[in-house]
């Protein structure tokens, strides 16, 4: 018959208590018979030894599981501060509940190490490809010059042009690569002052609506009361200008894009809405990632680098605030991102 100890008290009573059942038929029947001192003795006796047993089975099992503290707490780890860690708690009954937490810790640090490889893996994949495509293609353009082509002002001037268009490309790739960098190592300084949000959003449209872009998109902006928030003005424009372009790209022929605002108490909700080709369900979750890219044909056409979406999350979410999306294939879709109204 096995017995399972569940603490060092129930071991230390185990052994008194049988120590005693002992003591007192060995003192009963060699001491004449009488009860009283046979009881007195059996329990001092297991009085005793239940304060030693309990001293020399609190000794073992802390030199017993000095070595898994150890390795727990990456450290050299004395007896006596075992003792401490354990005061006024059972050693047997919180071992294995220390063990468990420490197990867990470590297998979610082992998967946190596995996503950021993941991570670094796709990363470097995806800016290889980003920057393959200029590169090859400046490369393209030069090879034809030294080949000749520098000798005819038509094509010199055009393939010059070409080149600076794919040098400009890398150059934004490169600063949208430092851009979100920053964001994620979280250095990212915020200066947050109080301005009009309504009044940025149009100053934004006017100067997208002043350009000519290839679907022939307007930007309208819906609001005429002012509404005053307090975060970084620099940066909110930022997020306008990726959101607002975001929508030009992908927006449909003569299309519109709508910024609206809605009341939130507090707070003030900015939707930016185009009716545009929408996304599917399958990538929703994946618009806030890292150069991903729905429609990767459009996107390259018009010099996208995908890092837009994943700057404007990012430089929401230093403000504290969320960012959504919903969207309808074919029919168009609404970023929202809220912001603190200045009360």
């Amino acid at each position: 018959m096995s017995v399972k100890v569940k603490s060092m008290s129930f071991a230390s009573l185990s052994i008194s208590a049988v120590t005693a059942l002992f003591s007192f038929g060995m003192i009963f029947f060699f001491g004449g018979g009488d009860l009283v001192v046979s009881v007195s003795s059996a329990l001092i006796m297991g009085f005793v030894i239940y304060i030693v047993s309990r001293y020399t089975i609190w000794r073992f099992v802390l030199y017993r599981i000095k070595p898994i503290y150890q390795l727990m707490f990456e450290r050299n780890v004395s007896v006596s501060e075992l003792a401490g860690h354990f005061e006024g708690r059972d050693i047997i009954s919180n071992v294995g509940s220390d063990i468990a937490e420490w197990a867990e810790k470590k297998a979610a640090e082992i998967d946190r190490l596995k996503d950021m490889e993941n991570y670094r893996k796709e990363f470097l994949g995806n800016v290889s490809h980003e920057l393959r495509t200029p590169l090859f293609t400046l490369q393209g353009y030069v090879i034809t010059l030294l080949d000749g082509g520098v000798d005819n002002r038509d094509t010199r001037v055009r393939y010059l042009e070409k080149a600076n268009k794919c040098i400009e490309r890398l150059i934004a790739i490169v600063h949208d690569l430092e851009e979100i960098s920053k964001l994620e190592m979280k250095v990212l300084n915020l200066e947050r002052t109080q301005f009009d949000i309504v009044a940025l959003a149009r100053e934004t449209a006017e100067v997208f609506n002043m350009q000519q872009n290839p679907n022939d998109i307007v930007i309208k902006v819906d609001g005429v009361l002012p509404i005053d928030v307090f975060a970084d003005r620099r940066r909110i424009e930022q997020v306008f200008i990726n959101l607002m372009s975001n929508s030009i790209k992908y927006g449909r022929k003569g299309g519109v894009t709508t910024v609206g605002f809605v009341d939130m108490f507090d707070k003030v909700m900015v939707e930016i809405t185009d009716n545009g080709i929408g996304i599917s369900k399958e990538n929703m979750p994946r618009v806030f990632e890292r150069f991903f890219r729905a429609d990767t044909v459009r996107s390259q056409e018009n010099g996208g680098t995908g890092l837009g979406l994943a700057i404007v999350k990012h430089i929401i979410e230093a403000h504290g605030e969320k960012v959504v999306v919903r969207s309808q294939l074919g029919e168009g879709t609404t970023f929202g991102f809220t912001l603190k109204k200045y009360l």
